[in-house]
């Protein structure tokens, strides 16, 4: 199997979206970056009135993971269905799994409180709510590093993007590139402004949300999804959809 080209292209940026994770995740360790935080958490509480609130709150739904996440599969079972193959289901299953293996360990590894965390239950001092592994709090209180808003976002983006395209032409429309590039880029953005506005996140929280999720991203779309070998049993619903005309 060849992979599929991303861009950029080559395992350069991977690296370095990599590289720069743990950097992150290291650097705040050291109690760095607590003051670019809690900066950006202070100038958001105190800009926030009541119709921005409920704005930004709307918007946010853009990131759940368990709608998009069921979006994708509904897509993945629709396109299935049209082009009697099962292959249109593997990006959705493949996605969950790897969203499931990564966000969620590290977030309870890193044991990180969001911001608000100082204002409502566990009500830590505004000091307590920056540092990570607080192995301490209770699991629930101490999941906000990465963002799972924003590393969601990124990856069921992505996908639905990648079986959006297929879809409409099964239907014998064409999608232009340009909107699935906005569908893959504008709702991560939003979803990173408002979580962080929100004070439902640090900045670095979604910084980091942001790097995890592209590099999640970049892996999914690397696979040759029409080439994935499949069970003899499966052959008669083995056709291709990635390069479906």
């Amino acid at each position: 199997m060849r992979l599929r080209p991303v861009r950029p292209a080559g395992w350069w940026f991977d690296a370095l979206l990599l590289v720069g994770l743990v950097g992150l995740t290291v650097a705040l360790a050291a109690d760095q970056f607590f003051g670019l935080d809690r900066a950006v958490a202070d100038w958001a509480e105190g800009h926030r009135p009541t119709v921005a609130y409920w704005v930004a709150r709307v918007f946010n739904l853009l990131g759940q993971g368990s709608p998009l996440t069921l979006i994708a599969a509904g897509l993945g079972v629709l396109l299935a269905v049209r082009l009697r193959s099962l292959r249109p289901i593997l990006p959705p299953v493949v996605g969950f799994v790897l969203t499931l293996l990564t966000i969620g360990p590290l977030k309870v590894w890193t044991a990180r409180a969001a911001p608000s965390a100082s204002v409502k239950e566990p009500f830590l001092t505004p000091e307590q709510t920056l540092p990570l592994f607080h192995d301490d709090l209770p699991v629930r209180f101490a999941q906000s590093y990465p963002s799972g808003h924003v590393a969601n976002a990124i990856v069921w983006y992505g996908v639905i993007a990648l079986l959006l395209a297929p879809l409409a032409r099964s239907l014998g429309r064409q999608l232009p590139a340009q909107l699935i590039t906005v569908i893959r880029v504008a709702p991560p953005l939003v979803v990173l402004t408002t979580t962080t506005y929100l004070g439902w996140h640090w900045l670095t929280d979604s910084v980091a949300g942001l790097l995890l999720g592209l590099l999640l991203d970049r892996l999914l779309h690397r696979v040759p999804w029409d080439d994935v070998p499949l069970p003899g049993r499966l052959r008669a619903w083995d056709r291709p959809f990635t390069s479906y005309p």
